[in-house]
């Protein structure tokens, strides 16, 4: 072999050697073979992922819009009529139950006499009202009636006077 070639076998054999060790090496904006696979992967496990979650979504969706089961209807409260009445001369304060379910009760002030009332109050309820007169005094009374029947008066007299009037209906 002459030195010629020896050089040039020699030449060879380092560029084969910097071609091998440069293939292991990133290229600038170029990726590996192995993490371009990992990140196809990723993405499909991603997508895969999302998909099951908006058919779960449009499952549970298309359920409610499709549930056409009727719920029951809140059952209607059975009521009495009642009927409050005050009389006398002059002005009063009233307050009296028209009971809903929440058992809220109405105050009128400054009522010119005489005064009525006709109501529904739920079953089981005590309907009542009271009236209070003012510091003029005088004289007023309350009657209650249910269902037409008149049920308790009572009478107050005097500067803020008193008086109530109440009866408990029948429970449903």
């Amino acid at each position: 072999m002459s030195s010629k070639e020896s050089t040039e076998s020699a030449e060879t054999e380092i560029a084969e050697r910097e071609t091998e060790a440069t293939a292991g090496t990133e290229t600038p904006g170029a990726e590996p073979a192995d993490e371009s696979k990992d990140k196809d992967t990723g993405s499909r496990a991603g997508i895969a992922i999302a998909a099951a979650v908006l058919l779960a979504c449009g499952g549970l969706v298309g359920y409610g819009i499709l549930n056409t089961e009727e719920k029951p209807k809140p059952r209607a409260v059975p009521t009495a009529e009642v009927t409050y009445e005050v009389t006398g001369e002059g002005t009063v304060e009233v307050s009296y139950l028209a009971r809903s379910e929440s058992g809220d009760a109405t105050i009128e002030s400054g009522v010119q006499l005489p005064w009525k009332k006709t109501v529904r109050v739920p079953l089981g309820k005590e309907p009542t009202v009271a009236i209070v007169l003012g510091e003029k005094g005088g004289q007023a009374a309350c009657t209650l009636a249910v269902r037409g029947t008149h049920v308790q008066r009572a009478t107050a007299s005097g500067t803020y006077g008193r008086a109530t009037c109440s009866a408990p209906l029948p429970r449903p």
